[in-house]
């Protein structure tokens, strides 16, 4: 078990934040900008609420060099944080891709959680 909350929503979900404390900051590509033509009609977003801002910078940076680095043909991935909450937008082309996209960003979170515990 870890000591974060995850929760995975719909791509169409609000998660918009209030409130002057929200830091926006995205690590990566604004967009995942998928090849040219291609339309990523799937996607979800992966939010982990951490005990404390540190611990979330600490994640987010770590997950920041993988942006970019995975399929981008067929799926694409953006990490953003907003105080002690890190966002996984993952898109995808199809399902299958999806489904790969939010496995290996999960797998990504956990490496990077279990490193963030020494720091």
């Amino acid at each position: 078990m870890t000591d974060r909350d995850a929760s995975t929503t719909g791509a169409d979900a609000d998660h918009g934040t209030t409130g002057s404390d929200a830091d926006h900051a995205t690590t990566g590509r604004e967009d995942a900008a998928p090849a040219a033509g291609v339309d990523r009609d799937h996607g979800t977003l992966l939010s982990f609420a951490y005990p404390d801002e540190r611990r979330a910078r600490i994640v987010a940076d770590a997950l920041a060099p993988e942006v970019g680095e995975l399929d981008e043909s067929r799926s694409g991935a953006t990490v953003s944080r907003d105080g002690p909450v890190v966002r996984v937008r993952v898109t995808a082309t199809d399902l299958v891709a999806l489904r790969a996209g939010i496995t290996s960003w999960s797998r990504l979170v956990a490496v990077a959680e279990r490193v963030s515990r020494d720091r």
